[in-house]
């Protein structure tokens, strides 16, 4: 039985990017568990698990993986290494017309590639089975309260990349002192239950949005946010989340009275564009708006958080936002201003475990119906393109590929 090749990519995107989509023992687990598969890896010099901890599980490390089948990377490929009528999975960041990536999806185009999107791999029940999000939320937490601690001179913790793992990341927990501050956290799936699990490590107590708002405390605590938290029908009338997830138009931002007691906030809520924002510039200016410090995990530029003016990055992950000029200034400048962290690959701060968590995902729930007949249709709807043309599901992204 003639077996089907699958290449673990050296990743080539700069700034470089350590994880991986399967470590070794995953590597391995694959080789005995599909009979029709066979894994080799790309050498790679950057990635958190060595070439030599793949040769310990038996895996074939290679200097070129383009005979494979089957190619597997983390981020974008970049376009001189994509190999003609290949089969990749990769994150594309193509789905929402980002422009940056319109020639990428041409030359996956151009070359006849199937592309296979990680952000697309859903259930039935169109929720994602791979995800980052998780690391993402653990990540983001830590270093809003890093932040704040840096910002207030309160206590000095290593940056989340300088620890080998999620282990080591948690003996920093203990350095914490916080005063009795008020944390907003939003949002309620992957990257919110994440930061929740940094937050309850910290011990910092959890309490409801009632109590939030109206009560005084004699310690650091936090709330979580959903939408319902947040917005506000502009009828008046009750909120529906179902109504805000069809026409969130209709709805505008009730977080005002959240600003006003909150000292951190750790963005992890989804956002659509046609959602309100979150607040306004405007609304940072008044008087009683107490929010200082800012971690935005969701990292949307110019999106529902005006702040968040560029991404930061995990070797400079702060800037200062002077919300009076509406610009960026160097961070800890100016009591005046807010403090954004908004590092947009939070995930790469713990490599080991955030590739460890995905690959898992990867063999459990993807790797049956890639190698398998998909009777779910998992690949399928997660298929950008096949064959050198757009699948149907993609078909609205002809527009952004002809550049209209």
């Amino acid at each position: 039985m003639t077996k089907v090749k699958i290449g673990i990519l050296k990743e080539g995107k700069i700034p470089i990017d350590r994880r991986v989509p399967i470590i070794p023992s995953q590597a391995q687990e694959i080789n005995e568990r599909f009979d029709n598969a066979t894994v080799l890896v790309q050498k790679s010099d950057i990635r958190c698990f060595k070439d030599s901890d793949y040769k310990g599980c038996d895996i074939p490390i290679k200097d070129d993986v383009s005979d494979c089948d089957i190619l597997l990377g983390v981020k974008e490929v970049p376009i001189e290494n994509l190999v003609e009528g290949k089969t990749y999975l990769f994150f594309s960041h193509t789905t929402k017309e980002q422009p940056y990536n319109r020639d990428l999806l041409r030359a996956i185009l151009d070359k006849k590639i199937t592309l296979i999107d990680y952000e697309q791999l859903t259930d039935s029940n169109n929720s994602r089975i791979v995800a980052f999000g998780r690391y993402a939320g653990i990540v983001g937490a830590y270093n809003g309260i890093l932040t704040y601690g840096k910002r207030y001179n309160l206590f000095n913790m290593r940056p989340a990349h300088e620890c080998f793992d999620l282990e080591d990341l948690k003996t920093e927990y203990k350095k914490v002192d916080l005063p009795k501050i008020k944390i907003a956290l939003t949002g309620g799936g992957r990257v919110a239950r994440g930061a929740m699990e940094v937050l309850n490590g910290m011990r910092i107590r959890k309490v409801t949005p009632a109590d939030y708002l109206n009560k005084l405390f004699d310690e650091p605590v936090y709330t979580q946010l959903n939408s319902r938290d947040y917005n506000k029908s502009k009828k008046g009338s009750d909120f529906s989340t179902r109504e805000f997830y069809s026409s969130p138009e209709l709805f505008e931002s009730d977080f005002g009275k959240y600003a006003a007691v909150t000292d951190l906030l750790i963005a992890g809520a989804f956002w659509d564009p046609a959602a309100p924002v979150l607040f306004k510039r405007q609304d940072a200016l008044a008087s009683d708006f107490k929010v200082r410090v800012i971690a935005d995990i969701t990292c949307d530029i110019e999106g529902s958080i005006p702040s968040t003016k560029k991404p930061s990055t995990i070797e400079d992950p702060i800037y200062d936002y002077n919300p009076s000029e509406d610009s960026v200034e160097p961070a800890l400048k100016d009591e005046a201003n807010i403090t954004v962290m908004a590092v947009d690959n939070l995930p790469c701060e713990l490599p080991r475990d955030a590739s460890t968590d995905f690959g898992k995902e990867l063999l459990n729930n993807v790797l049956p119906n890639l190698l398998g007949n998909d009777s779910e249709k998992v690949i399928e709807r997660a298929m950008i393109t096949k064959d050198g043309n757009l699948t149907d599901k993609f078909s609205y992204l002809q527009n952004y590929v002809d550049g209209n």
